[in-house]
């Protein structure tokens, strides 16, 4: 009998760690734990807008099928008002959005759209590991550039220039990085896009954690479009803004509804497109295939997706009142 085989795609370490098995471990013996790991925002304590979710679920039109590739239009346009009035990009309309179930699948979209099976992607590091994960399973090789600290985390330009190679297609920044924290300022914004249209790379832009940042002023940040229009910034709490705009090279920036509104569970994300437009616009066309051979999203969770960018101001509120309890 001829065993079975698997890809070696798939070819992981699945057993626990040893820091699992003392989770459970303690868990069984009825040891009382304080989590300082737990991420699930809705076990934390948060006070959720319930009724107001709900009810944005009771939408007629979710009867009615209509497979729009990209997503349904109100769903991608109450993403094109977040970042027009969260993070001021003013020329992003609906179009330049591709909706999917996940970041992760996003991930998969773009990794799809850039490479063929061996191309690599630079990526930082130190970052979170979930890349590899995604990476193995389209076939894409990750390569390490070192994100260094010199009076801040920052990144480390020569090392990036070691590392690219014939095979390079695109360039992951996380913005702010985890586990750093630190965000992408305008000066290394423009040295990123000249090194991309040098090397023919795409960026690819990882927000989620964006609307987090400890601003003092409580002003909202401006977009690196209007950065880079200013002749000086005055300082890295002013660097904070969205590269969904971002026109200096080919950029995909990746958010969701998991982390700006904490509702991890509705699994609503997207990719928007940006850059030199003829470049953008063909990136898009090849996207919206992609999207339309998958057509993943459902349509209640669609047509709710107003209501739900909504819940971003009292939960953002909630958190970043805790962050500060904590840090103080």
């Amino acid at each position: 009998m001829v065993p079975q085989r698997f890809s070696e795609r798939t070819n992981w370490r699945l057993e626990q760690n040893r820091f699992t098995q003392a989770l459970e471990e303690a868990r069984a013996r009825g040891a009382k734990l304080l989590d300082l790991t737990a991420s699930n925002p809705t076990r934390v304590g948060l006070q959720y807008d319930e009724a107001g979710i709900l009810s944005a679920f009771g939408s007629p039109e979710v009867f009615d099928y209509d497979p729009q590739s990209k997503g349904l239009l109100a769903a991608r346009e109450s993403v094109a008002a977040y970042y027009r009035d969260e993070h001021d990009v003013r020329d992003l309309d609906a179009a330049k959005i591709v909706l999917t179930t996940s970041t992760s699948e996003g991930y998969s979209f773009v990794f799809r759209l850039l490479c063929n099976a061996g191309d690599e992607l630079l990526v930082p590091k130190p970052s979170y590991p979930l890349f590899e994960f995604l990476a193995d399973l389209q076939d894409v090789k990750l390569v390490p550039y070192p994100l260094i600290y010199d009076h801040g985390w920052q990144m480390d330009f020569p090392s990036l220039a070691g590392a690219v190679t014939h095979r390079t297609r695109g360039v992951v920044v996380v913005h702010p990085n985890n586990p750093t924290g630190s965000y992408l300022k305008a000066a290394e914004v423009r040295m990123l896009n000249s090194f991309c249209r040098e090397h023919g790379l795409a960026v690819i832009v990882d927000e989620v954690f964006l609307d987090y940042g400890l601003r003092t002023s409580g002003a909202k940040a401006p977009s690196y479009e209007e950065l880079d229009r200013s002749a000086e910034s005055s300082g890295p709490s002013e660097e904070r803004g969205s590269l969904a705009g971002n026109r200096g090279a080919l950029t995909f920036t990746l958010s969701g509804l998991s982390k700006i509104a904490a509702l991890p569970q509705m699994k609503v994300a997207w990719v928007v497109t940006s850059g030199p437009p003829d470049l953008a616009q063909e990136a898009i066309a090849r996207l919206d295939v992609i999207a339309d051979t998958y057509l993943s999203m459902n349509a209640p969770i669609q047509w709710a997706v107003p209501v739900l960018m909504e819940q971003r101001k009292n939960i953002q509120r909630q958190l970043l009142e805790r962050v500060k309890t904590n840090l103080a």
